[in-house]
């Protein structure tokens, strides 16, 4: 009875992602410049500054987890040392890595959950911790995020010829993905370039109002590559 007791208290302290608080209190931190992970999206990584193989390293011995943090603009003249990054960043989970002989790794995170930074532990080792909270979605009305959905697929299929084989199939590209934020958060994974556009997804925890804001940018990139579609544009109401 005892031992299924803390069985139960464990899977409370668990978040839907299944990170649980001690995985948030001492996170490595890989700061990069304009390169945003959202969660559900494959980032792959090749590590060769000494202080991310030490990470590295780190990583793989443990539970595998590290997040990627996007670097603030301003960061040149401080890259060597711990410039700013934005507090809200993805933590990601190592689902494939390779050391090579020299020291390097290639290795492919997978996103896990949006997370924000409290707070900088002290230095201790050459990379970077901190300590985060996980953030989840707020709540949205199923009936507009519903809408907004209807009007990206409507939009992805008039987009999907000018788009590259890897990311045409929207069926394929948001399979698996559970609720609006989920969906909304592979189409920006694929999608989204721009890194300022790309930190604003990322911070936004409104489902419904990710999904407004991606529907905006494939509706400027239908217009850029097809500009006669501009004229049929239809809004939400």
């Amino acid at each position: 009875m005892a031992v299924s007791a803390a069985v139960c208290d464990d899977d409370r302290r668990m978040s839907p992602s299944g990170l649980a608080p001690e995985d948030l209190a001492a996170l490595p931190v890989f700061p990069l410049p304009n390169v945003v992970l959202f969660p559900g999206a494959l980032m792959p990584l090749h590590i060769f500054e000494p202080r991310y193989r030490e990470l590295t390293r780190e990583v793989l011995a443990g539970k595998q987890l590290m997040a990627i943090a996007r670097l603030k603009p301003g960061f040149e003249d401080d890259y060597e040392g711990r410039p700013p990054v934005f507090e809200v960043c993805t933590v990601g989970s190592v689902v494939d890595s390779v050391a090579h002989s020299d020291g390097r790794y290639d290795i492919t995170l997978r996103g896990l959950a949006r997370v924000r930074i409290v707070r900088e532990l002290p230095p201790a080792q050459l990379f970077r911790k901190m300590q985060a909270d996980e953030l989840g979605d707020q709540w949205a009305d199923p009936a507009v995020t519903s809408a907004w959905q209807r009007k990206l697929i409507s939009l992805w299929a008039s987009l999907a010829p000018h788009l590259p084989d890897s990311v045409r199939d929207l069926r394929a590209l948001t399979r698996g993905a559970e609720g609006a934020g989920s969906y909304a958060d592979r189409l920006a994974g694929a999608l989204v370039g721009d890194p300022d556009a790309s930190q604003r997804l990322l911070e936004e925890l409104d489902p419904a109002e990710r999904l407004r804001l991606l529907t905006e940018k494939l509706q400027s990139v239908l217009d850029s590559v097809s500009p006669v579609t501009s004229a049929r544009r239809t809004d939400l109401n």
